[in-house]
């Protein structure tokens, strides 16, 4: 049977984030694809450069993702770089204040964009609601 929705009434919810594995699977292929882009361009073997990129890329996937998503991706974008943008390529070493840091930086960047992606969408959410509220209340908004 066929249910009839009216579109476009009442409060909008905040968008519902996207499920983790997906994100997971797009810091992996990012990340592969972004260090392999930096190779082809700028050469390999530039650790800061690529890190400024993953941190980029963890930032982007963090508006769309989960808080819980935020570990993985940058575990996972911490593995290209240690991996392939730092000297022996293919072999994964742990310089421990080097490595540290990066996963630091890779991950206050996904909960960087986490954070930024919800704050704008409660914010929105609210305006929404506040905005529909004051005429019908009787208060200016």
């Amino acid at each position: 049977m066929i249910e009839w929705v009216t579109v476009g009434t009442g409060p909008r919810p905040v968008p519902r984030p996207v499920a983790t594995p997906l994100v997971w699977a797009g810091a992996f292929g990012g990340a592969s694809v972004l260090v392999g882009l930096l190779h082809m361009v700028v050469g390999p073997y530039h650790p800061g450069l690529s890190l400024v990129a993953l941190s980029l890329l963890a930032a982007l996937l963090g508006v769309c993702a989960r808080f819980t998503a935020a570990p993985g991706t940058a575990v996972l974008c911490w593995l290209f770089l240690n991996g392939f943008a730092v000297p022996p390529t293919g072999s994964l070493t742990w310089a421990g204040p080097r490595d540290t840091f990066w996963l630091g930086c890779l991950l206050a960047a996904a909960l960087a964009g986490t954070t930024a992606s919800r704050l704008a969408h409660a914010r929105a959410a609210y305006h929404r609601l506040t905005t529909r509220a004051g005429p019908e209340d009787g208060h200016s908004a």
